[in-house]
């Protein structure tokens, strides 16, 4: 709950001319909104966003976004190791 959001253009996608590394501040603004929820591949994750009438219209690097208030439903519906499985 309540992330700080890491990039790191090493282990990330590349984010337009950054090269550098961050960390911002949590807080429902973020890049990651509200809620990050771990995949066990680094760097992917379920997670809010700063944007809810983005989800399902623009294109992510990995990550399923969601709105923040259904990212905190989630994340109070699942625990760590929880199996998490995309069915098409």
């Amino acid at each position: 709950m309540d992330p700080t959001y890491s990039y790191n253009p090493e282990k990330n996608f590349q984010q337009g001319d950054n090269t550098e590394a961050m960390t911002l501040p949590p807080g429902p603004n973020g890049p990651v909104g509200t809620v990050w929820i771990d995949l066990e591949k680094e760097t992917f994750g379920l997670h809010g966003t700063e944007d809810p009438h983005l989800v399902g219209k623009e294109q992510s690097h990995g990550c399923i976004r969601l709105t923040n208030w259904d990212a905190t439903e989630l994340a109070g519906m699942v625990s760590r190791g929880v199996e998490v499985s995309f069915v098409d």
